[in-house]
């Protein structure tokens, strides 16, 4: 008896610990947008010149998995582990299941081709490692995704998907 009594006592605790551990998980991915991708290393040799850089193919993608409620990004932010921040500062709307990528250099930000242009032609994305944070305009915290080159691109090609 004082062996099932305590295996029980054991279950019943390691169950506790996992209902315990669970509302942090929950707790990550509390939004409805998600950070699906990053294209951390654009393609070539990295040139921040406006007029000739690459700095329109280092991007981020951003996933809005509702199945019911469009987002506006509006006061939503992105920032790096050094504090490189950038702020969704006019409306861009994302119907469920929709994305958006948030390019580096200037461009015309698009709805219709889900786009948004950081208008500054610095990499924000480091190409050895970095942490990025999504936040709401609340200052919630929605995402963040770490990754090592070495880690996470496993075929070199500059791009990590999160959430499959």
């Amino acid at each position: 008896m004082r062996i099932r009594s305590a295996l029980t006592a054991t279950a019943a605790a390691g169950a506790l610990a996992v209902a315990v551990a669970a509302p942090a998980q929950a707790t990550e991915y509390s939004s409805a947008l998600k950070i699906t991708g990053v294209q951390y290393d654009a393609p070539g040799r990295d040139s921040n010149s406006c007029s000739t850089g690459n700095t329109r193919d280092e991007y981020l993608t951003i996933k809005n998995y509702s199945r019911s409620t469009t987002v506006n990004l509006k006061g939503y932010f992105v920032k790096d582990a050094t504090g490189n921040r950038f702020t969704f500062g006019s409306n861009h709307y994302l119907q469920p299941g929709d994305y958006v990528k948030l390019r580096g250099g200037h461009g015309t930000d698009s709805n219709a081709h889900n786009v948004v242009y950081r208008q500054n032609c610095n990499f924000i994305w480091n190409n050895d490692k970095d942490t990025i944070y999504l936040y709401k305009p609340s200052g919630a915290h929605a995402d963040t995704h770490a990754y090592t080159k070495s880690g996470n691109d496993r075929d070199g090609n500059g791009y990590i998907t999160f959430h499959g």
